[in-house]
């Protein structure tokens, strides 16, 4: 670290085609926060950059769904990203975007000089067109029957159904996803970067220079070096993406993995003058924290280019995290299996800190981990209220009832074992957690912390300053032994708000304020200190830093994960209506198992009539609605608020599961089901007869 003096920190952009999951925060942002936060507190010299990726097929592919430009796509989902970050105060110095002008041009600049160098192999190959669409189809927008289980509508990369890889070429019946179009075949031309010629260096780089690497790290790179690099096309055929600054490249863009990582280079540009400082000089540390999936793009491929370009440092450490399931599922978007940090924070209000210990204790560092709401809640009610919390409230309650709020004087004469081994853990800590942070391992370090406050709560225990206040009156040593314990617990206060700070900031915030104490004691080298807290220094009341979760929350959240999960339509392989709308294509794997007539004949399906509907408060895809069954009206709770108005769908008819078991969803028993039906663009549609029919009237 000494040999450094400056740090240049990034964290993977995230594709503007969604929000973002608490998948994402565990993979990279949270662990990248943490470092930046930790190194910032040491007084040193840092950047940390960020922003969204707002090129690639996956863009183009979420304009077709949604139905609009691929502008507006990444217009709406940078935005919500960019406040999703700094509701969970992710502390970036920039978060920046890829079509800003300045990557554009930072690009294609670091295109040129490679292409100048005459690095780029310039190669003519066939690919899949499109004669309708009149364009080439990236891998994505093939869609064609899985060669492996039989699904109709797997990608041309992926079958999302098995998890099989593909190339077009091995899909039976291959079919556009613009025009339903049966592809060709086409010459194109396109420009590559022979990575093969690299395979030396990186051995030497990573393989031999980069030891110390993480175990998956390490392991992928030696595996793909060991295999043999290919070289790889740095363009695509494509109307959307940084345009390939060359005269005879109409419709060619450069390759999203190209542009992508520039876009680190371009935001420290957007940030300061002295960008130069942090990319193109050797005394520079540069960190990517990245999820697995990307780990061969970082160590590989951006490193190859940062080596053949020649003026920019290379990555230091790529310490990237596995992945995260949820409730023993991998996350899937397109099922809506995720937790949303945009509905989080509306859903938890005040409780951000919570997620980030969360994620940080539970962290897939070396391996797959999974999140729970159960978890959740056992390590919040568990460790952050009932250790960190209840010692830290403990200290103030006891400081402001024994010793006048004030921080209490210590005294030598009564100082005992005990007191020096407090002191001695409160230095070790700070020591502790500096080693763990500076291996990147987060949640070894984030224990250290919590096992302090769980030792201060020890030390508490035993010295008993409760009890030993009854004996005032008859021991003249007791205000002594009392002011030794509390003063000792206060300034152990203070260094848990300067270890802690880094994980959850806003938890270190409040204990400033109770503290009346400035934000300058969270500089690193306050930590391990017993004198942070000056003698009569009069303190604030205590406030609660976390409250107990309850179980009904725990259990809405989990009736939330379930009732949003939804089946896969894919529209890739839809057709197109007369007004161009994309339609759904109803696939063999949306089928549900074949039943009898006597399995239908349990359902009660009747037509009922919405007397009433309102939105359900905290709750953004509720509605509660009144439905009039003829005889009797029901209570239904439907997940239909982000599709439609309550004054839109008053007095509509509708198709009532009228025998369905009551369940309670956000404390409001929900009786029945309403019918819907979703098209290819994910919009509800209301299943309801032709004509008006009594309510009540059975469906057969």
């Amino acid at each position: 670290m000494n040999d450094y003096k400056r740090i240049l920190i990034t964290a993977a952009l995230p594709y503007a085609n969604g929000p973002v999951h608490i998948g994402h925060l565990a993979g990279c942002y949270l662990p990248a926060d943490i470092y930046a936060r930790y190194q910032r507190a040491q007084k040193r010299d840092v950047v940390f950059v960020g922003g969204s990726d707002e090129h690639g097929v996956p863009i183009t592919i979420r304009a077709m769904k949604e139905g609009i430009t691929p502008q507006q796509v990444v217009d709406k989902y940078h935005a919500l990203i960019k406040e999703s970050m700094e509701q969970m105060h992710i502390s970036f110095d920039i978060y920046s975007r890829t079509s800003n002008e300045v990557h554009h041009k930072t690009s294609q600049d670091f295109f040129l000089n490679l292409y100048n160098k005459g690095l780029f192999e310039e190669k003519e190959s066939e690919q899949y067109y499109d004669e309708k669409a009149k364009t080439f189809l990236a891998d994505r927008y093939i869609v064609g029957t899985c060669p492996v289980c039989a699904n109709p509508n797997a990608y041309g990369d992926q079958c999302e159904k098995c998890g099989s890889s593909l190339s077009p070429e091995q899909l039976i019946n291959p079919r556009s996803a613009l025009s339903d179009a049966v592809p060709v075949k086409r010459t194109t031309k396109h420009w590559y970067f022979p990575l093969q010629q690299y395979e030396g260096w990186l051995k030497e780089w990573i393989i031999e220079g980069h030891k110390e690497w993480k175990n998956n790290v390490y392991g992928q790179c030696k595996s793909w070096i060991d295999s043999g690099l290919q070289s790889r096309a740095m363009t695509r055929d494509s109307n959307w993406g940084i345009r390939v600054p060359l005269p005879d490249a109409d419709g060619k863009v450069l390759y999203v993995w190209f542009d992508a990582p520039i876009g680190y280079i371009s935001a420290t540009k957007e940030l300061t003058d002295k960008w130069a400082d942090y990319w193109c000089k050797a005394d520079t540390k540069l960190v990517h924290f990245i999820g697995k999936d990307n780990i061969v793009f970082h160590c590989i491929i951006f490193p190859s280019m940062l080596k053949a370009h020649g003026d920019f440092v290379l990555p230091d450490n790529v310490p990237a995290n596995e992945f995260l399931n949820i409730e023993g599922e991998k996350v899937s978007t397109s099922r809506n299996w995720a937790v949303w940090v945009h509905e989080y924070v509306q859903d938890f209000p005040g409780c951000e800190d919570v997620l980030r210990y969360v994620l940080c204790s539970n962290a897939p560092e070396n391996k797959d981990n999974d999140f729970t709401w159960k978890d959740f809640q056992d390590r919040n009610n568990n460790e952050l209220a009932s250790i960190f919390g209840n010692f830290v409230n403990r200290t103030f309650v006891l400081m402001h009832k024994l010793c006048g709020g004030k921080v209490p004087k210590l005294h030598e004469d009564v100082y005992d074992e005990r007191d020096i081994q407090v002191v001695a853990d409160i230095k070790a800590a700070k020591e502790k957690v500096e080693s763990f942070i500076e291996q990147y391992k987060f949640r070894d370090a984030l224990f250290e912390v919590i096992d302090l406050a769980r030792k201060g709560n020890k030390y508490m225990q035993e010295k008993e300053p409760w009890i030993v206040a009854k004996s005032l009156a008859a021991n003249p040593d007791a205000q002594k032994l009392i002011d030794n314990c509390l003063h000792l617990c206060l300034q152990l206060t203070a260094n848990l708000a300067i270890l802690i700070n880094p994980f959850l900031p806003g938890t270190a915030k409040k204990m400033l304020h109770m503290m009346k104490v400035v934000e300058k004691m969270l500089e690193w080298h306050n930590a391990g200190s017993t004198k942070l807290l000056s003698v009569g220094y009069t303190l604030r009341a205590p406030e609660l830093l976390f409250r107990k979760i309850e179980d009904a929350e725990i259990a809405s959240q989990i009736e939330k994960l379930k009732s949003g999960l939804v089946k896969t339509v894919e529209v890739t392989g839809g057709k197109k209506d007369d007004s161009g709308n994309q339609t759904a294509v109803q696939t063999t794997a949306d089928k549900k198992a074949t039943i009898v007539y006597d399995d239908f004949a349990k359902m009660d399906l009747r037509v009922g009539k919405i007397v009433a509907a309102e939105k359900v408060e905290k709750a953004d895809k509720l509605l509660k609605l009144s439905v009039d069954l003829g005889f009797e009206t029901r209570t239904i709770v439907s997940g239909i608020a982000q599709h439609f108005k309550p004054e839109e769908i008053t007095g509509k008819q509708v198709v009532v599961v009228a025998n369905l078991a009551p369940r309670k969803m956000r404390g409001i028993e929900s009786n029945g089901m309403i019918l819907m039906a979703e098209d290819g663009n994910g919009k509800l549609h209301f299943v309801n007869p032709e004509e008006n029919i009594n309510a009540g009237a059975g469906v057969n």
